[in-house]
């Protein structure tokens, strides 16, 4: 078996192991069990965003330096431990503790884990494939994070801390296959170590117009899916509907987004670029718009599609920043895209979830489409300013 078909299934295995989320589907009853408002749901999670804005970069820099391996194989303990706080403790500042280790384990593997799939393939001389196996692996996970939906759903029953127990188990899975990863032979050239080596890819990023705006771009998509992400529950709430039926819906939603994810790239060559990029975009800015306004029936439908455009996003925006980041700094700088969507994240998080508790849910949506929009738009005109004034996608050098 080559390197890059190694790789895949392992790291398919560790993307199972952290989207199998059997947590996910009752995370907002949980919460409200324990007495916590929407505002402090939100600071939780804005914690857990800070907790990766810190250590984002910095370890994506560390993949580059000591290996994409040895971060991932951290990022997996990390992980463990984090869910073994969640499944014996109670209160807003020991999910504080939880959500900082988790957090810090998460800033391990995003950026890591690409970047290792990536060079693999390189190694294979086969780079094309990224965006099809891309895809395969979110995919991958989102129809694990279905599958866990329904079983989270059925364990929440009996007890809320029961899928926390269950999730102690499913994230112990990602130790052996971290540890059973082969290192790409290209990556094994490695950058210096130090603060001024991540200063300058940083600095690169942003010097690099064509990757900055892609970077930009990709994040604000980024923030848009995962603020709603966090917005499905309550809008359930909203609705009256029954907590037995939650776990159901967010495995179709992740079912949903699994599919799409799995035919990006054929969506992609099938429309061209310029048309899906744009579709995705339209629907993202009027799911925010017009969510809280709908009558039920029609905003599942609406959040469905929505869905079904951030599964084409995540594959199709990864590849477009690998294409131009040389590959002794992707981990690097796929890191300095999670970094923003975090730091953006912790920022409009909180503030939508105080206008939700203060004003309403509808409200908060409409008011995060407005301003999440924006940004959505203006940066989405330099992309394309920068992506089609170019003549070729060749990978810069650094």
């Amino acid at each position: 078996m080559n390197i890059s078909s190694r790789n895949f299934y392992l790291l398919s295995l560790i993307k199972v192991s952290h989207w199998f989320m059997l947590v996910m589907p009752i995370i907002v009853l949980f919460y409200q069990s324990n007495h916590l408002s929407m505002h402090e749901i939100f600071i939780l999670q804005s914690i857990y965003s800070i907790s990766i804005v810190v250590f984002e970069i910095p370890s994506g820099y560390i993949a580059d330096v000591i290996g994409r391996k040895k971060t991932i194989l951290i990022g997996a303990w990390l992980g463990l431990l984090g869910y073994i706080i969640y499944s014996f403790t109670e209160g807003f500042w020991s999910f504080v503790f939880a959500e900082i280790t988790l957090g810090i384990g998460q800033s391990m593997i995003s950026g890591a884990d690409s970047a290792m799939l990536y060079d693999s393939l390189r190694d294979d001389q086969n780079e094309k494939a990224y965006l099809k196996l891309e895809g395969r692996i979110i995919s991958i996970g989102n129809f694990a994070e279905a599958i866990a939906g329904i079983i989270g759903g059925l364990l929440a029953i009996y007890s809320l801390r029961y899928p926390y127990y269950g999730q102690v188990i499913i994230s112990a899975i990602a130790i052996p296959a971290a540890i059973l990863l082969k290192e790409p032979h290209c990556s094994n050239i490695r950058i210096a170590l130090g603060w001024k080596q991540i200063f300058n890819v940083v600095k690169y990023s942003i010097k690099t117009q064509v990757l900055f705006w892609n970077i930009l771009y990709s994040s604000f998509i980024g923030v848009s899916t995962l603020t709603m992400a966090w917005f499905v529950q309550p809008w359930f709430i909203m609705n009256t509907v029954p907590a037995a039926y939650f776990g159901i819906l967010w495995t179709l939603l992740n079912l949903t987004v699994g599919i799409a994810s799995l035919f990006s790239y054929k969506i992609q060559h099938t429309f061209g670029e310029k048309k899906v990029h744009l579709f995705f975009n339209f629907i993202i800015i009027i799911g925010f718009l017009a969510l809280g306004w709908l009558p039920f029936w029609s905003g599942i439908i609406l959040l469905f599609i929505f869905y079904i455009a951030r599964g084409i996003a995540t594959p199709i925006l990864k590849n477009n920043i690998n294409q131009f980041t040389p590959s002794n700094i992707r981990a690097t700088v796929l890191s300095i895209r999670n970094f923003f969507i975090r730091i953006v994240f912790s920022v409009v998080g909180p503030i939508l979830g105080y206008l939700s508790d203060k004003l309403s849910l509808k409200y908060s949506l409409t008011i995060g489409g407005i301003i999440l929009g924006f940004v959505i738009i203006l940066s989405f005109i330099f992309f394309l300013k920068n992506i089609y004034l170019k003549l070729t996608k060749e990978v810069f050098e650094y």
